[in-house]
């Protein structure tokens, strides 16, 4: 049977179907998808429940001259298979393959690089207002997100909304789900709106009637609009986005695609806006495993079409490990709290959830206030444990220097993710959580090789005043040091056995193991090195630093940012003149590839480290 997939190249080949072909489309979609992301990973409840509305859209609108802006751009998938990539979705995620987020370099269609949330507003608005001046009359689409929709970005650009940008759209895909389940007055307030039906060919007819009739038409208009937004006001409870100075449009069913596509074109022929089109939509649709359970497969690896996301139970990872851990502590200690940003199972805290409700808190996706309402939870007496990805604690650096550092704030970051996460790409590595913490002078930082570490120094921490963060990565440990034991030490010194090493080879977290399989490799070439392994990164130990003086050469490997790293500080405190180098990432966008690829191409990686050292090495020592 043909596929009407094979035959659409572009979004002009899809505005040529008939309605039933649009339909088998569809469906069609979600079965590569499911396929796809089943052997790649990715997002997949989001893009399964944004299928028929990428189709409805790229029906009524011309792209890439209507410009559509994703937000969070893990819902393009469809979008990308309609707009020249279909071909190429089976390199999704992969090395040289096509990204999971939207990313101009890639696609005309692809307007801008899209992997963290709340930002489509702001940027539609600049955007249609650069449009609007320069004389284009092409539209702007912002797609965003119930869950980016609690992030305070988006409101601050509603606020500086411009009613005059009369060809600015935005679409708001609700599923009642960011990444956990959406939380807060946003939510509430979107369950209780229902739908205007043909409320806007209604208004548009009416204006274009009355603007004809002599005399009375302008002053009828208005009075109309007056008693049309009482009327609404009175009916709904839908007046918040009208406030803003949109036009509100919908519910709208955002799986039935011919009252969508109707809507749409009519908004596409329109410069009565901006228009807010409230559209509902069941993340996950169309995969019964998904639609059950679609927190569980928001970001998910590769996985067994008829098992089901394997990631769901995973007990061998840091991240459940560090859950289980809090769940115990909480359990004796009645002052802790758990804050999350919308994770509450990518960071494991599944288990405190389930049995400590009243102690958790998700504040939706706002990194800058669970931050800020942490250092309030901290005045009151309690301990709050903010957990969150690396990348998305860059967002709250101003919140880590006033509300926390400054006060002192009895505060414990998890971050988790630390280092390189793989194929979610260069808008998900967390390579600069070191270097932002590393300037706040009262933050105490360690970052555990093993879980036997992560549990002690949760523990130690948690003990601790004061501000405090404790980094881990993704995934397993590295099953070679699955047998360290931990010390509980800032930093650990493990000598070759020849005990007559003149280099010495610092790191720290997970590149203990990397570095433990070079060492014994130069050993086996008659090069001796002593490791140096730090537990506590920040403050840096001074009495590691007496050591590292007493070196011929040093290298310090690091995953993490060059550019105020550990080792570039380091080496700006050494008094005396050893050879001092740093492996590190000195580059902003690591492109999407396995882990272990990702140490390859930045020199991480045993094999590199052994061939850096063998080849820079004066001579063989003995």
């Amino acid at each position: 049977m043909t596929k009407v997939l094979d035959s659409i190249n572009s979004p002009v080949d899809l505005k040529k179907l008939q309605p039933s072909e649009k339909l088998q489309l569809c469906n069609e979609i979600r079965d590569e998808m499911v396929e796809i992301v089943s052997q790649n990973g990715g997002h997949l409840a989001s893009n399964l429940g944004v299928v028929e509305l990428t189709v409805a859209l790229l029906s009524a609108f011309n792209v890439p001259s209507d410009t559509i802006i994703f937000d969070v751009g893990h819902q393009c998938y469809p979008y990308k298979m309609l707009t020249g990539r279909k071909e190429e979705f089976h390199t999704l995620r992969k090395e040289n393959g096509i990204s999971g987020f939207p990313k101009p370099s890639e696609s005309i269609f692809d307007s801008f690089i899209e992997g963290h949330a709340s930002t489509s507003i702001a940027q539609a608005i600049g955007l249609a207002t650069a449009k609007k001046a320069s004389g284009n009359r092409s539209k702007t689409i912002a797609v965003i997100g119930d869950g980016a929709l609690t992030g305070g970005l988006a409101y601050e650009a509603m606020n500086n909304i411009n009613t005059e940008l009369k060809d600015l759209i935005v679409i708001l895909n609700d599923n009642s789900m960011s990444i956990s389940k959406s939380v807060g007055r946003v939510s509430q307030y979107l369950m209780g709106l229902r739908n205007t039906e043909n409320y806007i060919q209604l208004k548009d007819n009416v204006k274009k009637v009355l603007h004809h009739v002599p005399v009375i038409g302008q002053p009828t208009e208005t009075l109309i609009t007056n008693l049309k937004t009482s009327f609404r006001r009175k009916l709904f409870d839908g007046t918040m986005f009208e406030e803003f100075g949109f036009n509100y449009v919908g519910p709208i069913d955002g799986h039935d695609l011919s009252e969508m596509t109707k809507i749409f074109s009519q908004l596409s022929r329109t410069s009565n806006g901006p228009y807010f089109v409230h559209v509902i939509t069941q993340k996950g649709k169309g995969y019964t495993l998904a639609e059950k359970n679609p927190g569980a497969y928001h970001g998910v690896g590769s996985f067994d079409l008829e098992k089901g996301n394997p990631d769901i139970s995973l007990a061998d990872s840091f991240s459940n490990t560090f859950g289980r851990e809090l769940n115990r502590i909480a359990d004796q200690d009645q002052s802790v709290f758990a804050v999350t940003a919308a994770m509450k199972y990518g960071t494991g805290l599944q288990y405190f959830y389930h049995s400590h409700k009243d102690r958790f808190v998700d504040v939706g996706i706002a990194e800058e206030y669970a931050v800020t309402f942490s250092s309030g939870l901290a005045k009151g007496g309690k301990k709050p444990v903010f957990c969150v990805y690396s990348t998305f604690l860059q967002r709250c650096f101003d919140q880590l220097v006033h509300d926390i550092c400054l006060n002192g704030s009895n505060i414990l970051l998890a971050i988790d993710r630390a280092g390189f996460v793989g194929d979610d790409g260069e808008t998900h590595q967390g390579i600069y959580d070191v270097a932002l913490l590393s300037v706040l002078n009262n933050f105490h930082v360690v970052s555990p090789s093993n879980y036997s570490e992560l549990i002690y120094w949760m523990n130690k921490l948690i003990r601790m005043s004061g501000p405090k963060a404790i980094r881990y990565p993704r995934g397993k440990e590295d099953p070679l040091l699955s047998d360290y034991v931990c010390t509980g030490k800032d930093w650990d010194l493990i000598r070759c056995p020849h005990d007559n090493a003149r280099t010495l080879i610092i790191t720290y977290g997970r590149e203990f193991a990397e570095v433990q399989k070079a060492a014994n490799m130069l050993d086996g070439n008659g090069i001796h090195c002593d490791i140096l392994k730090l537990n506590m990164i920040i403050p840096l130990p001074e009495t590691a630093i007496d050591l590292i003086e007493t070196y011929k050469r040093v290298l310090f490997v690091e995953e993490g940012s060059y550019r105020g790293g550990i080792g570039e500080q380091i080496k700006a405190k050494i008094s005396t003149e050893p050879q001092f180098d740093i492996i590190a990432i000195n580059d902003n966008r690591i492109m999407q590839a396995s882990v272990d690829r990702q140490k390859e191409m930045y020199g991480l990686d045993a094999n590199s480290i052994y061939r850096y050292l063998k080849e820079t090495s004066d001579e063989k020592e003995t």
